[in-house]
């Protein structure tokens, strides 16, 4: 099994995992705590190798064991003005746009470099739970029992995630479909109000001309505004346009309604004396005329 290089100077998380990683190895060698030396310091490359020579000459690597290893390693790599830097910035960790995973797995690594500020489990879920956005550490929060573990506080913090990213998703399918609906209402209103405009500008002359054709044949003229009106014309079966048959009158022989004022002086209209039909203000012929005339047999009666 080949053991990970390591080179560097690097930041201290990438140093952490190494010795993570190698450590994991050494144990499954089952190697004995010199031969872990040994096996780790073949494993260093460039700076990492010159930084182990220094430390074979002020001391014997032979009698070295593991934590003595890891301990000249962390002085190196984890000195106190990194350490410094990591501790602030484990205490101001945000999640802000990270996913859940993204910001543990951030969270966790700092925590390794300062395990005296989570030394307990509670202690670590109260520091994750402070560095979650605030939409899900409500969510992970709520409830009857917060979480007391960490991995219980993962797990929901997950599931908070995916339901808040699922609202979102749905939020904004809502506003793209009303964008899009908006869209297609503003491109269809201006050709509606083209064809309306063309149409009542077509429709203008041509209908005032079929209008006027419709009103001569009828007799409606500009300019006149009503209609002429005659009287109904009389036949021998009564008045005309008129289903009534009037019967014949047994004085004068023709068919009229009412009665028959031949041989008289009265007015076949009216009924009055001194004038005749003709002259008669009900005849419609009169409207706008003077009154009737006294007629010549009325003046010399």
């Amino acid at each position: 099994m080949k053991a990970p290089e390591f080179e560097g100077p690097t930041n201290p998380i990438a140093a952490d995992n190494w010795l993570i990683d190698i450590q994991v190895i050494l144990d499954f060698m089952r190697l004995t705590e010199q031969e872990k030396v040994l096996c780790a310091s073949f494993a260093l490359r460039k700076d990492a190798r010159h930084w182990w020579m220094t430390v074979q000459m002020r001391r014997d690597v032979l009698a070295m064991d593991w934590q003595d290893f890891v301990t000249e390693f962390r002085a190196m790599y984890y000195n106190a003005e990194i350490l410094a830097a990591q501790h602030d910035e484990f205490t101001s960790l945000q999640q802000g746009s990270m996913t859940v995973m993204k910001a543990v797995q951030k969270f966790e690594q700092l925590a390794r470099l300062c395990p005296e500020l989570v030394p307990t489990e509670r202690e670590k879920v109260r520091r994750m739970m402070k560095m979650f956005r605030t939409d899900i550490s409500k969510q992970v929060s709520a409830g009857s029992s917060p979480p007391t573990l960490v991995s219980d506080c993962v797990s929901r913090a997950i599931r908070a995630e995916y339901w808040i990213n699922r609202d979102k998703e749905a939020r904004a399918q809502i506003f793209k479909a009303r964008k899009e609906e908006k869209a297609v209402i503003k491109q269809t209103q201006p050709r509606q109000s083209s064809e309306s405009n063309q149409k009542g500008q077509t429709s203008g002359p041509a209908q005032n001309s079929k209008q006027f054709g419709r009103n001569k044949r009828k007799g409606n003229f500009s300019g006149q505004g009503q209609q002429r009106n005659f009287p109904p014309k009389r036949n021998n079966r009564g008045i005309e346009g008129s289903n009534i048959d009037i019967p014949q009158c047994a004085k004068c022989g023709k068919k009229h309604p009412g009665v028959c004022r031949m041989g008289t002086n009265a007015c076949y209209l009216c009924g009055k004396e001194g004038h005749y039909a003709r002259n008669c203000n009900q005849n419609p012929q009169n409207q706008n005329q003077n009154p009737p005339r006294p007629s010549r047999n009325a003046g010399s009666s």
